[in-house]
Formats: structure tokens, sequence, C-alpha cells
């Protein structure tokens, strides 16, 4: 049998941590773009595919781990402490391949290189990968 009851306490959790994740998700992409050197809105307008497929490995390297934490934890501060981990990490994913791997990163993503967007997302869809698996423990 349907129990109304309990479906109604699980859809007003699930809205709380949808929402959450929603905010983390808008919040780390701002911060993200604030730290990168280059303007990602703007190039991506401009049609610059290099800058826009390095946002959105950044962006769905993030929400991976936000899904991992949302499976594994029972709090909303316990999730927003995760989450707050998970952007640290991909920030510093990018700080790290842009002074030592690619050091000529930010002229190859203005000049819409794709071969600099695919590995920067590459990079951050493995750094989320690994970033949500730590998260199960």
């Amino acid at each position: 049998m349907f129990d109304v009851h309990a479906f109604g306490e699980s859809a007003l959790a699930f809205l709380v941590a949808f929402v959450a994740a929603g905010v983390f998700t808008v919040v780390f992409k701002i911060v993200y773009q604030a730290v990168t050197p280059y303007d990602e809105a703007k190039l991506i307008r401009e049609g610059n595919v290099a800058a826009a497929i390095a946002l959105g490995g950044a962006v769905v390297g993030y929400v991976l781990p936000l899904a991992s934490a949302l499976s594994h934890t029972v709090s909303l501060m316990e999730f927003a402490a995760w989450a707050l981990l998970a952007g640290v990490i991909q920030i510093a994913a990018f700080t790290l391949v842009r002074f030592t791997v690619l050091k000529d990163l930010i002229d190859r993503i203005e000049k819409a290189e794709l071969a600099a967007g695919v590995y920067l997302a590459s990079i951050s869809l493995a750094v989320g990968l690994l970033n949500a698996a730590c998260m199960t423990s």
C-alpha cells in the first residue's frame, strides 16, 4: 500500500537535497570562473568550444562527488563539508594543470584549442570520479 505520509517526508528530503546540490553547483561554477584567469562566459558566447568543454568538465567533475556525498551523508552539514572539499579539490586540479602540465593553458583556451579544453575536462572528470569514490567510506 502507498504510504502518502512517508512519501511526503521523502519528497521533502529529496527537495532539500536537490536544492542544496543545485546551490552548491552554482556557487562552485561562480568560484571556478572567478579563479580561472580567462572569462569563460565571454569565450563561450563567442563560440569558443575549448572553453565550453573545459568548464563543462569542471562542473561535471564537481557534481560527481556531490552525487556520492548525497548517497553517503546523513545531514546537510556533512553534505556541505563534502561539497566544499570537492570544490577545493577541483580548483586545485585546475591550478596544478595550469602551473605544471600545461603552462600555456590560458593562451590555448583563449585561442580555442580543443586539445587543451578536452585535456582539462578529462582531468576534471578523472579527479571528480576519484573524489566521488573516496567519499564512499
